[in-house]
């Protein structure tokens, strides 16, 4: 036995007549922060019971057709300060645990935190129940250190945690009479009175605080003041009053959270597409990549199909070439799209062959996207354009038909309805015969809903990334032009023209025709364009800010 082997990577085994139950704690908010414990937790779930804040969080890992009850908040007094006290939690848990089910029950941040879950263990307990508990990322803890406030230094403090929610008087005199870091969770609207109480109790009015809303998430937003100044911080940015007053936060009280040292420390607010929201017109199979790209830069992808993939009205002329890769008509088969993989793979499937059909067939390739996708299917390409990936670039490195050293002069090109034809003349104009097949149609998608097309033309999308000149026809075609104040990223310069021929100004263009390079380009200009505003001395806004009427706040 391996002594470092975790005891939790078997999953545990219900006892008989009785199911189980994982308290796992979902983080913060960041999908990312779940452990991979709770990962292999959810996917072995039956029933997932999860709190409404992390229910998205956590659904994405369970299987397909988990049941997941609803959660109710039968106290209306907390219903209506917006205190996320979950009431009938137990009676679901319990409920299902006794009908042999595996159970989840998720928990915001860490459920040993978490005084319902402590009573929810207790009944799991005094029925014989088994259960586990899964730690997650204390919200108090995970909140902070993405708000670039560290909660100790070198020199060490005494950190104390305060609910204000529940805190008592005696909990604020002794927490208000230190000098160690205290971090409050409360909601926008209780910070001020819980640092009216922390000054009331001894500590300096001038003391660094940090307030942080939607912490860990693309809708973190922090606030600089000190316990003395929050209130009129607030009201000079039109915070509060405000609907949204009930929103849960962390407050962080101590020189941990100084302007200066946060300004060097916020790494998470300062990436370089922090909260954008980006438009990616793309058919859903290609966006994925892309959109977990944009991601890791901050922004908030948002994903309009424009464009959708039907196969051939006549499939007779690619079932034919399909079979003459099996008897041995073609030299070469290249592939242009990730799209004509697909395609071929399909066919493939539908007449029971795999990747093995290709041996003896040299495979060529456009684009980092096609290559991976062949290599998904088992195919490494004997030929990817060393320089401009695109067909012209594939010419280029493409050898001339030689009969002495090709047995076989046939290229087999499956290709889109709409392809042009600087492929099949340039193979031509090197000695080869070609197989110009359509292996899928492309057509435009239906309109996105109201209100994506209402944003589009409104403002209300920060960048809008073009990958062809077709998606800028389709999305004008289906939605409309975007507002001037949107950002404009092109893939190339033929892309870029059409972008311009409907009437749009294109900003960013990318340095190579790659997805990956181009959502690079985008982020490099929002660095750019984040360091402009701080050297002028301004604060740093997203581009949908700057429309008319728009207010100065992160939007969801």
């Amino acid at each position: 036995m391996n002594p470092s082997r975790p005891t939790t990577s078997a999953l545990p085994v219900a006892a008989a007549g009785h199911g189980h139950v994982t308290f796992l704690g979902a983080g913060p908010g960041d999908p990312g922060l779940l452990t991979l414990r709770a990962v292999e937790a959810l996917a072995a779930a039956d029933v997932l019971i999860a709190e409404p804040e992390v229910l998205e969080v956590v659904r994405t890992h369970a299987r397909a057709g988990v049941d997941t009850p609803q959660l109710t908040i039968a106290d209306e007094a907390s219903a209506a300060a917006g205190v996320p006290v979950i009431r009938d939690a137990a009676n679901l848990v319990m409920e299902a645990a006794r009908s042999g089910r595996r159970v989840v029950r998720a928990i915001t941040g860490d459920p040993g935190l978490d005084g319902n879950a402590a009573s929810e263990m207790l009944a799991c307990a005094g029925e014989g129940i088994p259960f586990e508990v899964v730690p997650g990322v204390a919200t108090a803890v995970g909140v902070p250190a993405y708000a670039g406030v560290p909660l100790r230094g070198e020199q060490g403090a005494d950190v104390r945690f305060v609910d204000a929610r529940n805190a008592s008087a005696q909990c604020w005199s002794e927490v208000g009479a230190g000098h160690g870091v205290v971090v409050v969770t409360a909601t926008l609207e209780t910070v001020p009175a819980a640092c009216a109480e922390l000054v009331a109790a001894g500590r300096a009015g001038d003391t660094p605080l940090t307030v942080t809303v939607g912490g860990t998430t693309t809708r973190q937003r922090t606030w600089n003041a000190t316990l003395g100044t929050i209130t009129q911080v607030f009201k000079q940015g039109k915070v509060l009053p405000s609907p949204e007053g009930a929103r849960p936060v962390i407050a962080v009280v101590g020189e941990q959270g100084a302007a200066a040292r946060r300004e060097e420390l916020a790494w998470f607010e300062s990436k370089p597409l922090f909260g954008w929201r980006v438009l990616v017109p793309r058919t859903k199979e290609q966006a994925a990549s892309l959109s977990d790209q944009l991601r890791s830069y901050g922004a908030v992808p948002h994903e309009v199909p424009t464009i959708a993939v039907e196969p051939p009205r006549t499939p007779q002329q690619m079932e034919r070439a399909v079979k003459g890769l099996v008897t041995g008509r073609y030299e070469w088969i290249a592939f242009t799209s990730v799209n004509a993989v697909k395609a071929v793979r399909e066919k493939f499937e539908e007449y029971g062959l795999d990747a093995r059909a290709f041996a003896g067939i040299k495979v060529a390739a456009v684009g980092e996207q096609t290559a991976a996708a062949l290599v998904e299917f088992g195919v490494k390409p004997d030929l990817v354009p060393s320089g401009e990936q695109s067909a012209a670039g594939l010419l280029e490195d493409w050898p001339p038909y030689d009969p002495v050293f090709d047995p076989i002069d046939r290229v087999f090109l499956p290709r889109a309805d709409i392809a042009t034809e600087t492929l099949v003349a340039g193979l031509i104009e090197l000695g080869w015969e070609v197989d110009d097949v359509t292996a899928y149609r492309t057509v435009r998608a239906s309109p996105p809903p109201a209100d994506t097309r209402e944003a589009i033309k409104g403002g209300g999308f920060d960048a809008v990334l073009f990958t062809s000149s077709s998606t800028v026809r389709n999305l004008v075609g289906i939605a409309g032009k975007p507002h001037n104040v949107t950002v404009i990223a092109c893939i190339g310069p033929a892309t870029a023209k059409t972008a311009e021929e409907h009437g749009l100004r294109v900003d960013v263009l990318s340095p190579e025709p790659s997805v990956s390079k181009l959502a690079e380009a985008l982020a490099e200009y929002g660095a750019a364009r984040r360091e402009a505003a701080k050297e002028a001395g301004e604060s740093v806004s997203r581009p949908s800010e700057r429309r008319p009427g728009a207010r100065r706040r992160r939007t969801t």
